[in-house]
């Protein structure tokens, strides 16, 4: 691959899907494409990048984006955030929809299902608490592929041994083949939606907790800062947003701030973002650090 190609394929990749890739990441590249060119018969990268340049190559363009792209997941992948989930955030927005009975979740850059699957398969499990409430859980990408393997909800052995627990295995599941495949009921609860993150984000009103995981550290520092501001959009003035643990809103967001528990990735709105909201202005940019008060202390302190 030439100099000239990989940074044809990075600007691309980085207009279609914010992903960035720096010039360490050639060898990933070139790995990722190899599929790509056997599937279409290409013979090399260079053949590629010429059918790329076409104007009639959107589907091709859109295929090499999508194995590109990062899409691994897998079941309660780092614990700590269904755990906040289950002890803080979902008590503390019972407690602030008690007049409605309404939750409203958004799982953004989902992949292959597995994290909408986790939190479905905690709220199915605490049925004694949520009588009557009517529970919505949006998933979200922009990789078909990865969607259509979503709505089937069938996995591999593999797969449902990376972090789910065997109790939710032999209550959620049943055997299929060689492979599991989800109950209907735990499917039935969740929405997947195609959307891109670096579009405007799904007009299904507002959410009350938004997981975004482990995507921001993929992106360049400008698109992050869109991607936040769209978010920050979409949340109610006292939901909740969830990041991977590596990835933060400081120094890209005025709209955020982290939780005062210290679990690391979980935010909510500063109290000008609050008060932007309530202007209309939310995702400009809030000017104040300080967590949001009134209402949405009933949802986690002085959380958002």
């Amino acid at each position: 691959m030439t100099p000239q190609e990989f940074n044809y394929l990075r600007l691309m990749l980085n207009e279609r899907s914010g992903l960035w890739l720096s010039e360490e990441r050639l060898e990933l590249l070139e790995a990722r494409l190899r599929p790509v060119l056997k599937t279409f018969g290409y013979s090399s990268v260079s053949t590629l990048v010429l059918a790329l340049m076409q104007p009639d190559a959107e589907y091709l363009r859109s295929c090499v984006t999508q194995a590109v792209s990062v899409h691994e997941s897998y079941f309660f992948r780092d614990k700590v955030p269904f755990q906040y989930f289950t002890e803080v955030m979902l008590p503390k927005l019972m407690q602030a929809r008690a007049g409605r009975h309404q939750l409203r979740l958004w799982c953004a850059a989902a992949a292959t299902g597995q994290e909408p699957y986790s939190l479905a398969m905690l709220l199915a499990d605490r049925t004694h608490m949520l009588f009557g409430w009517n529970i919505e859980i949006l998933a979200t990408d922009f990789a078909e592929d990865a969607l259509s393997k979503a709505r089937k909800g069938l996995y591999s052995q593999f797969e449902v041994q990376r972090g789910l627990p065997v109790s939710l295995l032999i209550r959620h599941f049943r055997k299929v083949g060689s492979g599991w495949e989800i109950n209907p009921a735990i499917r039935a609860m969740v929405r997947f939606r195609t959307h891109n993150l670096i579009e405007d984000g799904p007009e299904h009103g507002e959410f009350d907790v938004i997981f975004c995981r482990n995507v921001l550290i993929y992106l360049d520092d400008g698109t992050k800062r869109r991607v936040l501001a769209r978010l920050a959009s979409k949340l109610a003035p006292d939901g909740y947003l969830v990041l991977g643990a590596a990835e933060t809103t400081t120094g890209l967001s005025q709209d955020f701030v982290a939780v005062p528990e210290g679990r690391r990735g979980v935010f909510v709105m500063t109290r000008a973002a609050q008060e932007a909201r309530a202007a209309g202005k939310t995702g400009q940019g809030a000017k104040d650090g300080s967590p949001v008060s009134g209402a949405a202390r009933a949802c986690g302190g002085s959380q958002r």
